[in-house]
């Protein structure tokens, strides 16, 4: 889809649908809405609002065709809402529910839009744009790779439209960033949703080497035990894939700090021999989603050229009940020296990420950032609206709860009690890698802090969040690209 801005009159644009809004009780158009209702003879006032009932509630939407009287084919009439719970965030989510009605529409070829929210609404054109281009670009999303038969109908070209100037070049600055940031979540999005027999380690590993101006380097089995993470290969031992250590790094010529971020990278969950059932295992190729949200950062930030250093690492592997697999009972080694008994093979996430957080911070960095689908505990606890964030830096958290916010993710803190730590004794190790059925998502990142040494770090739990069994906002069943907007607005922060 070509997603332009540009300077006219709306009434005048030649389009198969152009897209005007009204907020909710407004009974007389005014701005560009008012514009097209005048060229239409009024319409929209007369037929849609008095005669048809059109209120202007959130997410309603009203189809008129135009009968010549202007370039356009048809006009959607959509609801803002009440104006004053009009948010950027609802205005994201309102594009994608436009986009998705328009590629439902016969030959929607050419969508022509109004910048919603940039009038009465009082948004910044640069973010009311951005909100659009983000919905847009979400929202018209599909994963149909593998059907004969493609039914997501594709819109060629999307323009937002505004007569003054200096409003357009605001808001191609926004259309620009939007693009990016949209782009990135659907990258994120396509990997988790990709098929297990493809996405593989070693496919994680070609993704992030063929990702343009970012240094990479991949260390294979050998080079793994030679670092000593013995946790990492502990849960690749039952998979016939090879495990794959991934070191992305950006680094501009004057850094003002460095970063890690780190996703979770199971490729596959069986649960190891502590078998999961088969209806838990169903979705288990999304484990490697906090892998593929990193991913998808590094793919976009020479774009966005941060002036930080960002160091990106990704422990991939698969957790499966081969021969070799680990056991319950099993005393792993963790690069740092720290012992962990295996209470269960189902934890596995937080033994590869302690390898990989004990590798970041060797690397002397400002601020560690993990992300992981870690526990169903966090299901339970925030279901899937909200991911679960805790951490030793709670300036850290809360700029993390802001990027989160702003890109329409939210974040909510977990406390991290002393009291939690004691589920994680063990009698003959540092540690065990479970703790009690209570507190799970807590007693995961209690572990976790194991392997972080002074640096400030945060881990985001997003096991809720990173796969939806059903629409939510602007994202529709599937992969979302969790922790994805939250991460590019944190670098940029």
């Amino acid at each position: 889809m070509n997603l332009t801005v540009t300077k006219g009159l709306l009434e005048q644009t030649p389009a198969n649908v152009l897209v005007v809004n009204l907020f909710e009780g407004v009974k007389m158009p005014g701005g560009a809405t008012g514009a097209v209702d005048m060229a239409l003879g009024n319409l929209i006032s007369s037929f849609v609002i008095q005669k048809e009932g059109f209120s202007g509630k959130y997410g309603q939407m009203y189809v008129l065709p135009t009968h010549g009287k202007i370039p356009a084919d048809k006009v959607l009439i959509v609801g803002l809402g009440k104006n004053k719970d009009f948010t950027l965030g609802k205005l994201r989510e309102l594009a994608a529910k436009v986009i998705q009605k328009c590629m439902k529409m016969t030959n929607a070829k050419k969508v022509v839009s109004i910048l919603h929210g940039a009038g009465i609404g009082g948004f910044d054109e640069a973010l009311a744009a951005q909100m659009i281009a983000e919905g847009t670009i979400i929202g018209s999303y599909s994963f149909e790779k593998y059907k004969s038969e493609k039914k997501a109908k594709k819109i060629e070209e999307f323009a937002i439209i505004d007569i003054n100037e200096d409003s357009c070049k605001k808001a191609k600055a926004g259309v620009k960033k939007g693009k990016i940031f949209a782009g990135a979540v659907n990258f994120a999005r396509d990997l988790a949703n990709e098929a297990p027999q493809v996405a593989t380690p070693t496919y994680l590993a070609k993704t992030a080497q063929a990702i343009k101006d970012v240094d990479v380097k991949v260390y294979e089995k050998d080079d793994i035990e030679k670092m000593g993470m013995g946790a990492f290969l502990g849960v690749a031992r039952g998979s016939s894939q090879p495990p794959k250590f991934i070191h992305m790094r950006y680094k501009p010529s004057k850094p003002l700090r460095k970063i890690a971020i780190i996703g979770k990278g199971i490729c596959f969950d069986s649960g190891g021999l502590d078998l999961k059932p088969p209806s838990s295992m169903l979705n288990m190729k999304d484990d490697m989603s906090g892998a593929a949200a990193i991913l998808a950062v590094m793919s976009v930030v020479k774009e966005l050229k941060p002036n930080i250093e960002i160091h990106a690492l990704i422990a991939a592997c698969e957790n499966m009940p081969g021969a070799s697999a680990y056991k319950p009972g099993d005393i792993l080694t963790a690069k740092n020296g720290k012992t962990i008994e295996v209470d269960n093979t189902d934890a596995e996430g937080r033994l590869t990420l302690a390898d990989a957080l004990c590798y970041a911070s060797d690397l002397e960095v400002d601020e560690i950032v993990d992300l992981a689908t870690l526990t169903g505990a966090c299901v339970v606890a925030l279901g899937s609206v909200a991911s679960g964030i805790m951490g030793n830096s709670q300036s850290l958290i809360d700029r993390l709860i802001k990027c989160g916010a702003a890109g329409g993710e939210r974040l909510w803190q977990m406390p991290m009690y002393e009291e939690y730590k004691d589920s994680l004794k063990s009698d003959i190790a540092d540690m065990k890698n479970t703790g009690s059925r209570y507190a799970g998502t807590q007693t995961a990142a209690l572990f976790l802090q194991n392997f972080v040494k002074k640096t400030r770090w945060a881990h985001i739990d997003i096991a809720g969040t990173a796969f939806l069994d059903k629409p939510v906002n602007e994202l529709k069943k599937g992969a979302t690209g969790a922790g994805v907007r939250t991460l590019l607005n944190y670098i940029l922060s």
